[in-house]
């Protein structure tokens, strides 16, 4: 590799808003790194995630669905 032409990669706290601090690398040149979600109070990896079912659209996706491999069974046999 070319000498002189690569950005600094150092280690680098990051701190969440909910507490969780861990150390990683990056070429940022702070020496923390705020952030507002992590894997540990992100609803999807805490089990907590919420499907927000606007207007009804998930269903009627399982019934639509749901019908056709109804029918697609009854037809089969």
């Amino acid at each position: 590799m070319k000498e002189g032409i690569h950005p600094n990669y150092k280690d680098i706290k990051v701190t969440c808003s909910c507490g969780n601090t861990f150390v990683t690398r990056s070429t940022s040149s702070k020496d923390v790194l705020l952030i507002e979600v992590c894997s540990e109070c992100h609803p999807f990896y805490t089990g907590k995630q919420k499907i927000v079912d606007t207007a009804g659209r998930v269903d009627r996706f399982q019934k639509k669905y749901a019908r056709k491999t109804q029918d697609a069974g009854a037809a089969a046999a």
